[in-house]
């Protein structure tokens, strides 16, 4: 198919702030990637004060959504799923050291049965101090939420579209995509994926504008999950 149809199988939600470089290239590597699929890409530009808006080639697969000024990584993610038509959606960050060509085996673990699929990064190519201070947050957090997952912070997943409306938004919310889906009751899975050096442009996030507020947020969502709904209705007939 030249185009993705009005309800396609696969849409593929990108953040990006500030890639003019890399989104080019990583546009290229996800067509080939999704290559004989029903898909659309979800771009959404995260308030970019260059060019990258203006290095996403149009098409009939391609939507943009534009926001006015730079509001963070969980607003661009949950705007773009909000925008996904797709059965499954799966995110990739815009930066190109997550690799579009894991994107089948995330979307082989869906046809098995999973609802949400999580990327770990295996052997990550960043800096020593990165590598620790993620290590450390992960095992704090996972423990503490309950997710079971040892790399949240590795942006690529895939899930079932009914996986969407488990997510609450809020700042920092994609550091708790696992824990707010498989709290809602979902069946969560983990695979290696690969991960690459940055080539372009600076990482947004480092540990001082993370450790605080995600330590906030976890207490945050470990409030959320103990206060959840959970029932079972039976329907009557009258």
């Amino acid at each position: 198919m030249n185009q993705a149809s009005d309800s396609p199988a696969v849409s593929v939600v990108v953040p990006l702030y500030n890639e003019e470089e890399n989104v080019p290239l990583l546009q290229a590597e996800l067509t080939r990637a999704l290559n004989g699929l029903d898909y659309e890409i979800v771009f959404v530009d995260d308030g970019s004060i260059d060019r990258t808006a203006d290095r996403i080639a149009p098409g009939p697969r391609i939507q943009l959504v534009h926001f006015s000024a730079n509001a963070g990584q969980s607003a661009a993610l949950y705007a773009g799923l909000r925008n996904a038509r797709g059965a499954t959606a799966v995110l990739i960050d815009g930066d190109l050291q997550n690799d579009p060509a894991d994107i089948p085996k995330l979307l082989s673990e869906i046809e098995r049965g999973a609802d949400l699929v999580c990327g770990y990064r295996a052997q990550r190519k960043d800096t020593f101090v990165k590598r620790v201070t993620s290590r450390v947050a992960n095992f704090v957090r996972s423990r503490f939420t309950k997710d079971g997952v040892r790399d949240t912070g590795c942006t690529l997943k895939a899930m079932r579209r009914e996986c969407i409306g488990a997510l609450v938004p809020f700042k920092g919310m994609h550091r708790f995509i696992p824990a707010l889906v498989k709290g809602a009751g979902y069946r969560l899975v983990e695979i290696p994926v690969n991960h690459r050096p940055r080539k372009f442009g600076q990482s947004k996030y480092g540990l001082g504008n993370r450790a605080l507020r995600a330590t906030i947020d976890m207490f945050g969502v470990r409030w959320l999950l103990s206060r959840q709904l959970n029932y079972k209705s039976r329907s009557t007939k009258t």
